[in-house]
């Protein structure tokens, strides 16, 4: 009975990772098995960190995450997963990295922490102080800006290290009665991991959209990529999830 347990744990990570799509009758694409299906009307898009020193050619980050990001289109699928969203009345949230001047003051900063505050990345005036956010490396990327500044997107309040424990996302998700959220953007392995773990831990369900997501290196997005079979309770490429929002 182990044994047997066993296999299907692997036969299921190694479906989800090679990311084998099944087709339905009628054409359209559904996510691993099609045994994870969330109700649509208590689902959310939620994107990590869509901000210009990510995705921006002129980014802070942006040498760490082009080869990746181009590779996968990521800008082009996060946009996608934002416009359908709009399209078929799924609330979109953002859950933003900031920085404010406080911030230079931690003590003890991990090393990816250490290299972002080195360079100053999503660094902004302050909490009450947006003076230079516009344009900014911490602003809105600005092809995505038409679906996140519409006055319909939640913009949470910024998270700081990776997830979204120092921020109100979860209190927002469960304001608008949301059990389930389609996840998606930067850096895969770092902000948008540990959102899907943290919403797990919280009691939420978590779908990763594996090409709507940036990855510091191929190494770093197999590897996020893998947490994600084991975690989420599904993975799904963009086309699976627009999919599913129709």
């Amino acid at each position: 009975m182990k044994f047997s347990i066993l296999e299907r744990f692997i036969k299921r990570t190694a479906v989800t990772v090679a990311g084998i799509a099944l087709i339905s009758a009628s054409g359209s694409a559904i996510a691993d098995d099609g045994a994870f299906a969330p109700d649509k009307s208590r689902t959310a898009v939620l994107i990590t960190d869509p901000q210009n020193d990510f995705m921006s050619d002129k980014g802070a980050a942006w040498g760490l995450v082009k080869d990746n990001v181009l590779r996968l289109d990521t800008r082009g699928n996060i946009a996608k997963l934002m416009k359908t969203a709009k399209a078929e009345d799924i609330l979109l949230f953002v859950s933003p990295h900031q920085y404010f001047s406080h911030d230079d003051q931690w003590q003890a900063r991990g090393p990816i922490q250490q290299t972002m505050n080195d360079i100053d990345m999503f660094s902004i005036d302050g909490s009450t102080e947006f003076a230079d956010f516009r344009g900014s490396g911490a602003d809105f990327y600005e092809p995505l800006k038409k679906y996140i500044l519409d006055g319909e997107t939640i913009i949470t309040s910024p998270h700081k290290v990776y997830g979204p424990e120092s921020n109100d996302l979860a209190l927002q998700l469960r304001k608008r009665g949301i059990d389930t959220v389609i996840l998606g953007g930067f850096a895969a392995n770092l902000c948008t991991d540990s959102h899907m773990r943290e919403l797990i831990e919280q009691g939420f369900k978590v779908v990763v959209v594996k090409d709507a997501v940036g990855a510091p290196g191929e190494q770093a997005y197999d590897a996020a990529v893998l947490n994600y079979s084991m975690i989420a309770n599904a993975v799904w490429t963009t086309e699976e999830a627009v999919a599913f929002m129709r």
